[in-house]
């Protein structure tokens, strides 16, 4: 299979982050439909297919900007960097229910210059949801540990102490303090301009997916 990336990708977002303005965009708006635009959306049609195989209730949508692929525009409102561009390009692989439910699990995947990664979890979700997945860790422990017996390093950010209503002698205690819940792997710019990088971010979700799937029941929503 031929790469979806190639090497102007990464030069078209080298250059958007040394004129990143309006008037240079414009001018060059052709090669980032050509160069970044169309690849990732083809990507993610392909990816589709193998996603389905993973769980077919999570969204790959390459139809529209908005869809799985992110905006190349910033919301510069609530801030003080009023640069009108993004300097990377993201897709988000979501769960069927999230024009119903907040903060789904998903799978993601960012170029930059500065790095690439990918994986999947949430991140910075809402404290209802939190709370769903802290009570099923402790209310079927086993599966849990299977998550932790999968090898996975999982990361985000950790509460001080333990959430209200939950034990500090649970054996599970730093889990549950736990305010994000996901995993990645990096990629070169090599990495992601190779032939088989479709198969390698396929087996990065692949390796994901005890995480996703616990993530996912524990908000009541359907895996398989």
């Amino acid at each position: 299979m031929s790469a979806h990336f190639r090497p102007p990708l990464f030069a078209f977002l080298r250059e958007l982050k040394r004129h990143n303005d309006r008037e240079w965009f414009a001018a060059n708006r052709e090669r980032y439909i050509a160069d970044v635009e169309a690849p990732m959306l083809g990507f993610i049609a392909d990816f589709g297919v193998r996603l389905r195989a993973i769980s077919r209730y999570y969204v790959a949508d390459p139809r529209r900007m908005g869809g799985s692929m992110f905006r190349i525009y910033r919301d510069t409102r609530f801030s003080a960097d009023k640069s009108p561009f993004k300097t990377h390009v993201a897709a988000r692989f979501p769960h069927e229910a999230r024009r119903k439910v907040e903060n789904v699990p998903g799978f993601y995947l960012s170029l930059s210059v500065k790095d690439c990664y990918g994986g999947g979890g949430v991140y910075h979700t809402g404290t209802p949801a939190l709370t769903k997945i802290r009570q099923r860790i402790v209310d079927v422990p086993k599966e849990w540990q299977a998550v932790l017996d999968s090898g996975l390093e999982i990361e985000g950010e950790r509460l001080k102490r333990p959430p209200a209503g939950f034990k500090s002698t649970h054996p599970f205690v730093e889990d549950l303090k736990r305010k994000d819940l996901y995993c990645l792997d990096e990629f070169t710019e090599s990495d992601v301009v190779s032939d088989g990088f479709l198969d390698r971010y396929t087996a990065t979700c692949e390796r994901a997916s005890p995480l996703i799937e616990f993530l996912t029941k524990a908000l009541g929503l359907k895996w398989a």
